[in-house]
């Protein structure tokens, strides 16, 4: 396959590299403690904060696994955005984020031992620090695409020596990104990782934008786009159905896809987002580094803002795709195949930088907060040393390092992955735990009853019940037990969320009732109408 980037397109891509190495070294050189490493020593502005809220949210897996969602089911992709970010951002920046912000704690896991003590804390965490490194991987898998589509680059056409894993050649992609980004990560933690992310961002949204002018002066506009699309579903016929759906923003129940507005009001916008955006350690961690609460709540609303344009940018496109190449076998294909097509040489490079600023502002994100997770939530919480302490800096690093190695393993073993996309693998990892923790966390926020046996119980059973309805709803076990799918719609992950958030909330509620409460005391600067009340 001829190569499609010019002289011109790699040197945008290495003066982007280089930029972005140089920003995070040198603000590695100020890091003096754990609480600079983890919390960039809460001297964070608003504007840096929000612009990294955003560039963590819109990464790689997003650029090409949104793009690849809204080629196969259409705009309602796009209400992962707009219905799934926006509204809960403002809520957060209001009511969530200044409680934490007040709490002075490192980690939501954290927050939760304060409140219902080291249990449900270490639970908690675990969870997330798994999710954290199996999602590093998917984004690192999703640079060996975009290498295969824009460098014309098989996974297995490359190889660094001899080295091999699970017979699989090692994809000089995922290596290149993952030493790329660990290294800045490991030497200027949190403060490195944020204002890295401000260029990623506006090289993200700059070579997104890119695409989507091209792609619509091809097409014709906005108008012809949407009468083109409503071509395609009136001459597919009986065979794809689905094409129908694709200028919807809103789809019924019985749709085939996996946005239902059933999935995306109750499962969306009630659950998987708020747990997002105030229980996520990497989205939240930002905020915790702000160097005010009113620079906190103003970094949640700035990032609400930003978010309005990017389902324009990036599912937009997905849908020119469509149209335009409306025969690729692999969707999370279709936007880099477009930005090969539409852009000159010149600037597929700056796309090509773009597509690595968003996968780059993730996995830095990512690599951070599971390293804080590890760091603050196990070796500190069980060894009692302090985060002032310079030892927290270097066991940070050792720790993003050895997360590096086991995301770049993970990536390896998802260059075999078929059947769901990229996007559809991220929300399903996120399905199984994100009500769960999401009920134990507002249950200790607003309720004083619940306490720390009706938190365990009811987050393992939760997460437990989403696995048991991913596992029994997979075609396998469906045949061999003889059972009809628990859910009809393609990849049902937003109905795992609605269930394991339903179950949890019950089982919490029966067990703290039956079980001591909780000191009164103790836990009355934790809810959050009691500190409203005292402040």
């Amino acid at each position: 396959m001829r190569d499609p980037l010019g002289l011109v397109d790699y040197v945008v891509l290495f003066a982007y590299l280089a930029g972005t190495l140089w920003l995070g070294f040198r603000i590695g050189r100020r890091v003096a403690t754990g609480r600079d490493f983890f919390l960039a020593g809460r001297s964070l502005p608003w504007w840096a904060v929000g612009m990294s809220l955003v560039a963590t949210d819109i990464g790689g897996t997003d650029v090409i696994g949104v793009g690849g969602a809204a080629y196969r089911h259409g705009l309602a992709v796009a209400n992962f955005e707009w219905i799934g970010c926006v509204p809960a951002m403002i809520v957060g920046a209001f009511v969530f984020i200044p409680h934490f912000w007040r709490s002075g704690v490192a980690t939501i896991p954290e927050f939760l031992e304060r409140r219902y003590g080291v249990g449900v804390r270490s639970a908690v965490a675990l969870c997330w620090l798994t999710f954290m490194g199996c999602n590093l991987g998917i984004m690192l898998f999703a640079s060996a695409k975009m290498a295969h589509a824009s460098l014309g680059l098989d996974f297995r056409d490359v190889a660094i020596g001899d080295m091999r894993l699970a017979g699989c050649e090692l994809p000089v992609a995922i290596v290149a990104v993952a030493l790329v980004t660990g290294a800045y990560t490991m030497a200027g933690g949190l403060a490195a990782v944020v204002y890295t992310d401000v260029l990623q961002c506006a090289v993200m949204i700059g070579g997104c934008l890119l695409v989507l002018v091209f792609g619509l002066a091809e097409v014709g506009g906005i108008g012809a786009l949407s009468e083109r699309i409503a071509e395609r579903a009136a001459g597919s016929g009986a065979a794809v159905p689905p094409l129908i759906e694709h200028n919807e923003l809103i789809l019924p129940v019985d749709t085939a896809t996996p946005f239902p507005w059933t999935g995306v009001f109750f499962g969306l916008a009630l659950i998987l987002s708020p747990a997002y955006w105030i229980g996520n350690q990497a989205i939240v961690q930002r905020a915790l580094g702000a160097r005010s609460e009113f620079e906190a709540k103003a970094s949640y609303v700035w990032g609400a803002v930003l978010k309005n344009v990017i389902p324009v940018i990036v599912a937009v496109p997905g849908l020119i795709a469509m149209v335009l190449l409306p025969d690729v076998a692999d969707a999370d294909q279709a936007i880099p195949l477009l930005a090969n097509r539409l852009l000159p040489q010149g600037m597929r490079g700056m796309f090509l930088a773009a597509f690595l600023a968003a996968l780059m502002s993730s996995v830095d994100s990512y690599l951070n907060s599971a390293c804080t997770i590890f760091v603050n939530d196990f070796y500190l919480r069980f060894t009692g040393k302090p985060i002032e302490g310079r030892g927290a800096v270097w066991v940070g690093r050792a720790t993003t390092g050895a997360m590096m190695v086991w995301a770049i393993g993970f990536a390896v073993a998802c260059t075999r992955l078929q059947g769901s996309g990229i996007y559809g693998v991220f929300q399903t990892l996120m399905s199984f735990f994100q009500g769960p923790a999401l009920a134990v966390l507002l249950g200790g926020l607003f309720w004083a009853r619940a306490n720390r046996h009706g938190a365990f119980w009811g987050f393992v059973v939760g997460v437990a019940s989403a696995v048991a309805m991913f596992t029994a709803n997979q075609p396998s076990v469906l045949t061999g037990l003889g059972w009809h799918p628990l859910f009809q719609i393609a990849e049902p992950f937003l109905y795992f969320s609605i269930w394991s958030f339903v179950i949890t909330v019950v089982v919490l509620a029966v067990v703290s009732a039956a079980t001591p409460a909780e000191s009164a005391d103790r836990i009355a600067p934790l809810l959050y109408h009691r500190r409203r009340r005292n402040a």
